[in-house]
């Protein structure tokens, strides 16, 4: 009924495991690291704009390995080619994000989404997301998040210019 001064055979099993573990982990992160390194799409255009992407975002393999994906402004849909863009916008309903506006001033405007309910733009604004953040990891589980847009606000539509999830 005493105490011994040594590990127990649990002990050394659990450290063992946490050990195993560790050189787990540690693989996976190599893994994912070393996949992520290489940027998968080179730019985006959006809008008016057109920008160097810095990050890898795990978009779906047919959109990958292009020099430029096409990503609508106002609904994030993203697209190979300039024709598929350009019928796109044309028939876009959409001229700001989904979801409730929650605040204006002058110009810029705050809308509130609820993943859930918008599942697929907000999969959308995390994969574009990705594309400029290194260690972002949520993608598609989106439904217990809420994201909040902020815009800018012209005759054409309210343009994203940030956002946060909580």
């Amino acid at each position: 009924s005493g105490v011994t001064g040594g590990a127990s055979s649990v002990d050394q099993q659990h450290n063992f495991s946490s050990s195993s573990n560790d050189r787990s982990l540690a693989a996976l992160e190599h893994e994912h690291e070393t996949m992520t390194r290489v940027k998968n799409i080179t730019k985006i255009e959006m809008g008016k704009y057109e920008v160097e992407a810095w990050y890898f975002s795990p978009y779906p393999a047919e959109y990958t390995g292009i020099e430029k994906l096409f990503v609508c402004e106002y609904c994030l849909k993203y697209m190979r080619l300039p024709s598929t863009m350009r019928r796109h916008v044309s028939e876009c309903q959409l001229h700001r994000p989904p979801g409730q506006e929650i605040y204006r001033e002058k110009n810029l405007s705050v809308f509130e989404l609820d993943g859930k309910e918008h599942r697929m733009y907000c999969q959308n604004l995390c994969l574009l997301a990705k594309l400029f953040l290194d260690h972002k990891t949520l993608y598609y589980d989106v439904d217990p998040f809420y994201f909040y847009i902020v815009t800018e606000v012209d005759s054409q539509g309210a343009h994203i210019v940030g956002y946060f999830s909580k």
